[in-house]
Formats: C-alpha cells, structure tokens, sequence
C-alpha cells in the first residue's frame, strides 16, 4: 500500500501557493513539491491532491491511502461532489485518477501528522517568495 501525504501553503497579498507531496510505502519514498502560484489554499489542497494521486499512479495501481489536513479537499472527496464550481474541475480530475487503483481511500489527519507535505510545500514557497 502507499502512503500519499498531500498539504498546500499559502501566503501573503495576492494570496501565492506550493504543494508539497511525500509518499511512502511498497519501496518508495518521494518527497515532491511546486510552486503553483496565486490561489486560495483551499484550491492549493485541491491541487496538491490531484498530484499526488498523479504521482501515486505511475507507482502503483494498487492500494493507495491519501492523508490530508484539509477538511474541504477530504469531505469533498470522500462525497465525490462539491457544491464550489471553483473547486470542481479539480475534484474530478481527483476522483478520475482514484479510478485508477484498485482501491484508493482518504483521510483526515491533523497537521502534527502531515509534517512531511507540510514542510516540503512551505519550503517551496519561502523559496519562491525569497528569488
């Protein structure tokens, strides 16, 4: 089974973004992250999750547990809808890519359990607003 970290940082005015991506298991340690400029964080943890499920399919297509610290990218997920049609396209994309395991789950965490994604989308950002 892999485990596929995914969280977003987000700061100043305009509001600017990075997602970061940490997987492990059947072998595997990733730690991938971009900067993915001006967004909300909310559509910054829609992106980090479509992402991770992208980099998540060209490992397996097996079992794949998704964590997430966002309550809005998990809820809307875990449902398949969501009422924002600025969040939608990216929902869609999320819920294309999870028909591509066998079987693919989310789940809420709190942050002190996503230091890993955290850490590598704040790391991206500082870099970028520090060029």
């Amino acid at each position: 089974m892999l485990e596929v970290f995914v969280d977003a940082a987000t700061a100043g005015t305009p509001k600017v973004s990075a997602v970061g991506v940490f997987i492990k298991g059947e072998g595997h340690l990733i730690k991938w992250s971009e900067y993915v400029g001006e967004m909300d964080n909310h559509m910054a943890e829609f992106t980090a999750l479509v992402k991770g499920l992208e980099l998540a399919r060209d490992l397996s297509s097996q079992m794949v547990s998704i964590k997430s610290d966002s309550q809005v990218a998990v809820e809307a997920f875990d449902r398949g809808f969501t009422k924002n049609p600025k969040f939608k396209p990216l929902l869609e994309e999320a819920l294309r890519l999870s028909e591509g395991f066998d079987y693919c789950f989310i789940k809420w965490i709190p942050d002190s359990q996503n230091r890993a994604a955290d850490d590598l989308a704040r790391t991206k950002l500082r870099a970028h607003k520090n060029k």
